[in-house]
């Protein structure tokens, strides 16, 4: 369902972001009836660059100066699930305290709570007293009583800067989107920038699962998201291309920067292709070297014609016939009849003949090619 796609995808940007700060334990399980907290974050101080990371996370890095435990919506909260976070609240200090007892310390300092929802209504803020801190902490960040050490984000509230861009992003419709824009623009040198991207396609995949258990309205807020998220690509494997020359200069040869490049790409084409169809198949390995070798752009091209195609077996059979045309397009820039009519042939072939014949390409003229054809 659409929801456990988003939820998933929240995890992964906390888990992303805050793993730079300290300890990341998704899915705690909360001792009284076993049940999960989203994130559990204890920070580390100690861990090399700490202070700098938590300045580059902004909202969210001051979040994390303390324990916290982040239980992130992709609907709008309603009372009863805040009343359901609070009592895991609850029960982890019950057992913080429990723990101290049982080992005659002072007890672990006690987390914050952190309900981040896209949206909330004055009226539930205000039958939780929830009030907001502006000189501290901006717009959109309302806190119940002292005691309680709880605070929600309403992330549609929060002002549109780099401060709050690792909460919007979790939020919904134009305020994602927007967010998205934003986190394919930064450098690409951030130190999340690349694994956020990765975490933001797998979400796309995601969506596009089950698409007969949604409601109609889902499926149009899904398509529409789809649509933001597909531009980035290209973003994508600009980033993996830059980590690919910054690998190469460390090995000090052009070599390492063209092997850097096409492992980047390797990994997200194997990564896109078993989310799209469920597995990477023989003859599919067979053409994951060869396709990697592409300029990013071709690349981008190719895998937003891929993301179009049906998730099934048919699917993959078109996809398999769509990436080995690409390849003979690339090489010879112009397919005539008879090279259209050697793709299906190609693809007839075991597998590491065909690997290798495709990784000659550029080796070969097309007579060469129809000649080792037959």
């Amino acid at each position: 369902m659409t929801r456990f796609a988003h939820d998933q995808f929240a995890k992964d940007i906390l888990d992303e972001t805050l793993g730079s700060l300290g300890g990341v334990n998704p899915n705690k399980k909360v001792p009284a009836e076993v049940r999960e907290i989203d994130i559990y974050f204890t920070p580390n101080p100690e861990k090399s660059g700490y202070l700098e990371y938590r300045d580059q996370l902004g909202l969210l890095g001051k979040m994390a100066e303390t324990p916290a435990l982040f239980e992130p919506f992709r609907n709008p909260v309603t009372s009863e699930k805040v009343i359901s976070c609070l009592s895991k609240l609850f029960d982890v200090k019950a057992d913080l305290a429990r723990q101290a007892k049982r080992e005659n310390t002072v007890s672990t300092e006690a987390p914050w709570l952190w309900i981040l929802t896209p949206t909330a209504s004055d009226n539930l803020l205000n039958s939780f007293k929830a009030t907001g801190d502006e000189e501290n902490w901006g717009e959109g960040i309302y806190f119940l009583g002292e005691s309680f050490q709880t605070g929600i984000v309403v992330i549609h509230r929060l002002p549109k800067t780099p401060e709050t861009l690792w909460l919007r992003i979790l939020g919904r419709g134009k305020v994602q989107e927007d967010a998205l824009v934003s986190l394919a623009a930064l450098p690409v040198d951030n130190p999340w920038r690349l694994g956020a991207l990765e975490s933001v396609y797998q979400l796309q995949l995601n969506l596009r699962v089950n698409r007969s258990e949604k409601s109609e309205l889902e499926v149009q807020e899904d398509e529409k998201l789809i649509m933001a998220i597909a531009p980035l690509f290209q973003e994508q494997l600009a980033a993996a291309e830059q980590r690919g020359k910054i690998e190469g200069k460390i090995e000090g040869v052009q070599q390492g920067i063209e092997r850097g490049v096409q492992q980047g790409q390797r990994l997200i084409i194997e990564s896109f292709i078993q989310g799209r169809f469920g597995e990477l198949s023989e003859p599919m390995v067979s053409l994951v070297e060869p396709l990697s070798a592409l300029p990013p752009i071709q690349v981008t091209r190719l895998l937003l014609q891929l993301s179009q195609l049906p998730g099934d077996s048919l699917g993959m059979r078109q996809g398999q016939h769509l990436i080995v045309e690409s390849l003979l397009r690339f090489r010879f820039e112009e397919l005539d009849e008879i090279l259209m009519g050697m793709v299906d042939f190609l693809l007839t072939l075991p597998p590491l003949e065909l690997r290798g014949l495709l990784l000659r390409l550029s080796e070969l003229s097309r007579d060469e090619l129809l000649r080792l054809l037959g």
